[in-house]
């Protein structure tokens, strides 16, 4: 991201780049300058995300009541100094940057692989030195932001592009993120979210003018000064033989920095002897390695014009024929009122994923916090690959070639043992007794269009025989179920223990503040607990996408993890579930979550059992320090685990009973899962009220 080298540059070797300055004084000075406007900076959220996450606890799976409650506090500052904050967030990515894109994932593959390391060796969470944002934190982020009343956007092309556009465009006090490409774009200042000290108002500004001054350069050389150096279009190696002659030369005539300054000053001083034309570009484009296109200079500055803008390097007419010679992508959904309904949805940050199909069908999913040596867990991206078919036939229906064929969506998904050449090409299926319109979905309304996305929804998941249990239960809870539900079927080595622990999670959530959460103390972490966590959180944004596409039958407030789920609370289900914890000790005694827990353990098990999955108890084993092992650093754990097998029946609510052993099953004997104390009478037979909220007569998104 950003300018290769210029971050390092502008912060060691170049004085009066950066300036502290107090955001809550600027503001004052713009309304004196534009008397009658509010202050408004423009802030590009994608890479604000790691220093928003401020919950000590960050490999659990996300704590995201107290992520849900520092951002708030983090608006309300904003707020009380007489800001508004406009958030963007990546909505596309372009495919002049997959290559940059793919190449950061992979990165980031490394990196997780260190993570799962260091937990199974020390049985802790690592450093933040090793910090790696919870899965779908972006994703959330965009819900969490609408939740809280906040104009947020999802951008049509690269979002540093409008992000600079929209804060030049608005007249924006300026630009919060950091990405070094602010400061080579010719608009507003540029602060850091990196520096922001939040109490006191304060953070550094970039300034352009000054980094100019240091190098000898107007704002119009930037753009080609950044492309010189290496950016996301052109890859910092294609110029490093060119830099290298730049640096010997410049070497010859200036002394006293060290190399990286003086790479930097050298290219710097090259574009400024050399004649500001588009002749002079071309001379350059000849220093390419064989075999380089041409006009990947041209294109690399053109990126950085905005609306209205042009460079002396180019031709004066080259940013419209660039714009006419591109192939504009026919998108894909042939009904132009349902394509711009999509379109609209996306910009506001409604929807999820549903445009990016409809337009290109083509899609991405960023890394996920999954072991890749756990090859008894598959990746998320394959546990959701049949919902997502499901999903991509709902919104390609109308699509279908004259054969009744689906157009193929390509995938750019994460996962071990993808190396990402090339994308998967992933057919859709349609549902189970056929699938409806967008347009009968989108824009029908009254009961029966209503039960038509509700069960256009549950089908996505295969879940569409027990849709009257589901809406007994209430909104947020059977989401949960539907979740769990799929999960069980699509994942052979989910045991009852992680069933327990799910749902466990998900009621003992109820009632707690984001506080009581921070105080929560977990000894230790496991593996396994880290990788479900992922996966249930990737699970939610696949109920979002699949929502998005039928409609909105259900309000998204009710999808989002801090009404559902707790990372370092499913740590401590997880571990107690596995140790053998009394259900009673696992739902902290509260006899509302023990009914509520046995009637989704029932409807589960059931719905599993009619389609012959019997859902088997597999304790693992739960190591934990001793408080003199600790002191010696931890080399020994004790093993807590048993060698029993048992299964669930959903008929038997009352406990678990024993599964008969056989010669077949002595080997995988595994040991069991949490029952009820003797003597210990749970309520039994219990209903839940229809809850009104899991339909809505409005085919929109609701976020209250």
């Amino acid at each position: 991201m950003g300018v290769k080298g210029l971050l390092w540059f502008v912060t060691n070797a170049c004085p009066g780049v950066c300036t502290v300055v107090n955001l809550k004084e600027m503001a004052e000075n713009h309304c004196s300058n534009f008397p009658g406007s509010i202050p408004v900076i423009v802030v590009d959220a994608m890479s604000c995300l790691r220093t928003w996450y401020t919950p000590e606890s960050w490999v659990c799976g996300g704590q995201w009541r107290e992520y849900l409650s520092n951002l708030e506090g983090f608006i309300n500052t904003f707020t009380a100094a007489g800001i508004k904050l406009v958030f963007y967030f990546d909505g596309v990515v372009e495919q002049k940057k997959r290559d940059a894109w793919i190449k950061r994932r992979l990165q980031n593959n490394k990196e997780i692989a260190r993570v799962f390391e260091f937990i199974k060796i020390n049985k802790q969470q690592p450093g933040r030195e090793m910090f790696f944002i919870p899965s779908g934190l972006s994703t959330f982020t965009r819900f969490a932001l609408k939740t809280l009343g906040q104009e947020t956007i999802s951008s049509l092309q690269e979002a540093d592009y409008e992000v600079a556009s929209y804060g030049l465009q608005n007249q924006c006090m300026g630009i919060l993120g950091e990405d070094t490409d602010y400061l080579i774009y010719d608009t507003v200042p540029y602060f850091s979210i990196s520096k922001l000290c939040l109490h006191k108002m304060e953070t550094v500004m970039f300034s352009r003018q000054n980094l100019c001054c240091r190098l000898g350069l107007r704002v119009v050389d930037l753009p080609l000064f950044a492309c010189l150096l290496g950016t996301d279009i052109i890859p910092a190696n294609i110029m490093e033989g060119f830099r290298n002659q730049c640096l010997a030369s410049y070497y010859g005539k200036r002394w006293g920095n060290d190399r990286r300054t003086s790479t930097i000053l050298a290219v710097a001083n090259y574009i400024s002897v050399i004649p500001r034309s588009y002749n002079s570009l071309v001379a350059l484009a000849e220093r390419l390695p064989m075999g380089s296109d041409k006009f990947v200079l041209c294109r690399g500055i053109e990126s950085y014009l905005l609306p209205g803008q042009q460079s002396p390097w180019l031709p004066c007419d080259f940013v419209q024929s660039l714009a006419e010679s591109v192939k504009q992508d026919v998108p894909l959904c042939p009904d132009q009122e349902i394509f711009q309904i999509a379109k609209d949805q996306h910009v506001r940050a409604e929807s999820c994923s549903v445009y990016e199909v409809l337009s290109c069908g083509e899609i991405e999913c960023s890394n996920t916090l999954e072991d890749e040596n756990d090859t008894e867990l598959p990746g998320q991206a394959l546990v959701y690959r049949p919902v997502r078919e499901h999903i991509y036939s709902v919104l390609l229906e109308s699509a279908k070639d004259v054969h009744g064929k689906y157009p193929v969506v390509k995938e750019w998904f994460v996962y071990a043992g993808n190396s990402l050449n090339q994308p998967d090409l992933v057919h859709p299926k349609e549902l189970p007794g056929g699938t409806p319109s967008l347009r009968t979905l989108w824009l029908s309304r009254g009961p029966e269009a209503e039960q038509r996305r509700h069960c256009t929804f549950l089908a996505c998941f295969q879940v569409q025989d027990i849709e009257e249990e589901l809406q007994a239960l209430e909104a947020p809870v059977a989401s949960v179920c539907v979740l769990l539900l799929y999960l069980m079927l699509q994942v052979d080595s989910l045991s009852l223990e992680d069933l327990n622990a799910f749902i466990a999670q998900t009621l003992c959530l109820e009632g707690k503040s984001a506080a009581q959460l921070a105080d929560l103390q977990v000894a230790q972490v496991d593996s396994r607990a880290v990788q479900l966590g992922s996966l249930f959180i990737r699970g939610l944004s696949v109920l979002i996408k699949a929502n998005s596409a039928c409609g909105f039958p259900l309000r998204m407030v009710d999808l989002m993890p801090w009404h559902l789920f707790d990372g370092k609370l499913f740590q401590e289900k997880y571990q107690q579930t596995h140790r053998g914890c009394s259900l009673h000790e696992l739902l902290e005694g509260n006899e509302s979550w023990l009914a509520k827990f046995q009637n989704l353990m029932s409807l589960i098990c059931k719905a599993c059992s009619a389609k012959d999955r019997t859902i088997q108890s597999r304790r693992r084993e739960i190591c934990f320090m001793t408080e003199r092992q600790e002191r010696r650093g931890g080399s020994h754990f004790q093993n807590t685990s048993r060698n029993q097998s048992r299964a669930y029946h959903p008929q038997n609510r009352g406990g678990f009973r024993r599964r008969p052993q056989s010669p077949t099953h002595t080997s995988r004997a595994q040991p069991p899962g949490p029952g009820y104390r003797s003597g210990y009478h749970p309520h039994r037979g219990q209903r839940f009220q229809r809850a009104p909220r899991w339909h809505t007569d409005d085919a929109s998104p609701e976020w209250n």
